[in-house]
């Protein structure tokens, strides 16, 4: 535990560090909130909840993608390709201890993240205090999670450090535009909402509307838990198979 607490620092201020990461990452979705905010008035409605909330749990959707799943990719990958995993294998720094503060890393950056956009929505647009505060809480930890396993599952799959920034934000990107974090899918053509039906953001998405706005239980939405809680698990498979430590050869 005390190696555990010492490289979760070491990753904390790593993170801290990179400007470029916390921007894309952290500051993006809060300055997207804020933005697509400003433009819905109190009247506007989407999915028959006030336009800034539903708004607030579609920018927790994103923040989601991009913190816990992007980021998290793309210094995988650049880590892996510049030797910097190789090196950290070589030494007695045991490799779960490792991924852990990883990932928790990634999991505290998206708890301030979501905190600091629950927070901007109450005092600039009015946004109601979540209704079931345990759920919330439980559900930004199941799509966190959920999240970032597929991260480091997916970043095994990009072969070059330099295409890995491109190659993982035409992943998330327009998925999350697929997936309602903008805005709402009702008018989507049909084919465009089977796609979004197929993706973990868009269940994401459902269950902060639910348990921030609806008030219900996490366990009032299985459906959404469920298909959540299954692409976390295909993420822990996708890690197992792709996941390397040295850069690709060639």
């Amino acid at each position: 535990m005390r190696l555990l607490l010492h490289e979760l620092k070491g990753e904390l201020r790593l993170y801290t560090r990179s400007r470029e990461l916390a921007f894309f990452t952290f500051m993006l979705p809060i300055i997207f909130f804020v933005l697509l905010g400003s433009v819905y008035g109190d009247a506007d409605k989407i999915n028959g909840y006030r336009a800034p909330d539903y708004l607030l749990t579609g920018m927790l959707g994103y923040g989601v993608a991009a913190t816990a799943f992007s980021g998290l990719a793309i210094v995988l990958v650049i880590r892996r390709e510049t030797g910097v995993l190789k090196r950290l294998r070589a030494t007695p720094l045991p490799a779960p201890v490792y991924i852990a503060a990883v990932l928790l890393t990634t999991l505290i950056a998206f708890a301030v993240e979501a905190i600091v956009l629950v927070a901007l929505g109450i005092v600039l647009f009015d946004a109601e205090f979540p209704r079931n505060l345990l759920s919330v809480a439980a559900a930004l930890l199941l799509g966190s999670a959920a999240f970032a396993v597929l991260g480091v599952g997916v970043s095994g799959l990009v072969r070059r450090a330099e295409g890995a920034s491109a190659v993982i934000t035409a992943l998330y990107l327009p998925l999350s535009f697929i997936s309602g974090a903008f805005f709402s899918q009702q008018h989507f053509p049909e084919w465009l909402k089977t796609i979004a039906d197929l993706l973990p953001l868009t269940y994401f998405i459902d269950l902060m509307g639910a348990v921030m706005l609806g008030g219900d239980s996490l366990w009032d939405q299985p459906t959404d838990v469920a298909v959540i809680t299954a692409w976390g698990i295909f993420g822990v498979l996708l890690a197992t198979r792709f996941f390397r430590w040295t850069p690709q050869e060639g």
